[in-house]
């Protein structure tokens, strides 16, 4: 299993790696929700650490709806980061309540060699099951779907993350990242109905569940303990 947790900068990255961490989802103003960091702080991790990283593609937090305007700030973005190296984005957008897939078009026309994660702008969609359908079309370049069922917490979710899940195995499609509230009270709980393949963590690895501290060790070493025993 893979566990994946957000990092904001240099430190937490390298902290991270030194943990074990598998992945990283980089990301600027988490009270926002995640937007898109800085080249300057996209270019200290990215030579700080060999983990793999995913960095957030996320101009504003108004929606995930996005205009013509955006849309010339996202492709500077996207050279930006090719010309950093990055292989890896995490990205989602929507319109009317459903994949704005012409958009989505767009960034992978963009850089097509790039690992995409489409975000919880997949929670917003009027239909689920037909947006995961959806983006089966584009697996062969988005490769996971960061989603907490529809619901603010994965918990909450975990009915529909059952149903996303089966149907990633049934189409050979994005896997399902499942994110929102996980922590190390719930994660047995939610695995053992889920038996997802990656996993998404946020404050819930954090001291005091708070991004202002840095991982929790032990509780980063209780989860990979846990994963490995799965």
């Amino acid at each position: 299993m893979i566990l994946e947790c957000i990092v904001e900068n240099e430190k937490d990255a390298i902290q991270a790696e030194r943990l074990g961490i598998n992945r990283l989802e980089l990301v600027s103003a988490m009270s926002e929700g995640g937007l898109t960091p800085s080249c300057g702080t996209v270019k200290r991790v990215m030579e700080a650490v060999k983990t793999p990283v995913q960095v957030m593609l996320r101009p504003h937090s108004y929606s995930f709806e996005y205009d013509e305007l955006d849309w010339m700030s996202l492709r500077e973005d996207l050279q930006a980061f090719s010309d950093l190296g990055i292989q890896g984005i995490v990205f989602g957008c929507s319109r009317n309540g459903k994949v704005d897939q012409a958009l989505l078009e767009k960034v992978i026309k963009e850089v097509p060699d790039f690992d995409i994660t489409f975000h919880r702008a997949f929670d917003e969609l009027d239909d689920q099951v037909n947006g995961y359908r959806v983006l089966c079309q584009y697996s062969q370049h988005i490769r996971r779907i960061l989603t907490s069922g529809g619901e603010k917490t994965a918990y909450k979710g975990r009915e529909r993350l059952k149903q996303l899940n089966d149907m990633a195995d049934e189409y050979s499609g994005p896997q399902i990242l499942v994110g929102s509230g996980l922590n190390t009270e719930n994660i047995k709980d939610l695995h053992s109905f889920l038996h997802a393949k990656e996993y998404h963590f946020g404050s819930g690895v954090r001291k005091d569940g708070s991004f202002a501290n840095g991982f929790d060790n032990g509780k980063v070493k209780w989860l990979l303990e846990y994963f490995s025993g799965q």
